[in-house]
């Protein structure tokens, strides 16, 4: 997972509620055994429709998807974080976002951000009044800041979870911090035990 202390960019305005993984990443999708390539696949129903957000070419490049409350509910496939990366967005705000689905973007340098619904619904209508706004998401600072809207709000972010992000650990780097402890501990043990050495 590559390191994110800030982004920077566009955003695509999703004025949708209570989005489901289903929607976010098809279930038809789900039969792809490479972690990459989904971003073809999202919303991929409602992409069907010419005048779907993501169809509309002002919004191409942007990294941000502001979307409606209760966003990522439903079945805890990693692939619908999986999809919005693999697509371009580097942070998704919401008023509501599921618990799981959260997880699943941390763990992979999704950046979930939770604000106010107000503001969550100021930021959409001005994305549609603009999509060139400018929209800076900063993890060091846990800040949302848009300069043309006179708008800096602080988001939820716990210090781990912050930590995760400016330092680009997944799981996997979590653990290899530790790699040599890990090799003196597996050194150590009798031959005749499982290893996670190779032979």
């Amino acid at each position: 997972m590559l390191a994110v202390q800030r982004v920077q960019g566009t955003a695509v305005p999703l004025d949708r509620s209570d989005v489901d993984t289903d929607q976010i990443i098809p279930a038809e999708w789900l039969k792809r055994i490479e972690r990459t390539g989904f971003g073809a696949g999202l919303f991929s129903a409602w992409r069907q429709d010419p005048a779907f957000v993501l169809n509309q070419p002002r919004y191409s490049g942007a990294s941000i998807l502001v979307a409606g409350p209760n966003f990522g509910t439903g079945s805890s496939r990693e692939h619908a974080a999986w999809a919005l990366q693999d697509y371009g967005f580097e942070v998704v705000i919401s008023s509501r976002i599921a618990d799981i689905f959260r997880n699943n973007c941390t763990k992979i340098g999704v950046l979930p951000v939770v604000l106010a619904h107000d503001v969550v619904d100021r930021l959409m209508r001005a994305i549609e009044d603009d999509p060139a706004l400018e929209i800076v998401v900063d993890v060091q600072e846990r800040t949302v800041w848009v300069g043309a809207l006179d708008l800096s709000e602080p988001f939820p972010l716990d210090d781990f979870t912050q930590y995760r992000f400016l330092n680009g650990l997944d799981d996997i780097g979590l653990s290899e911090r530790h790699a040599a402890a890990i090799a003196a501990y597996e050194a150590a043990r009798p031959s005749y035990l499982p290893t996670t050495t190779p032979v």
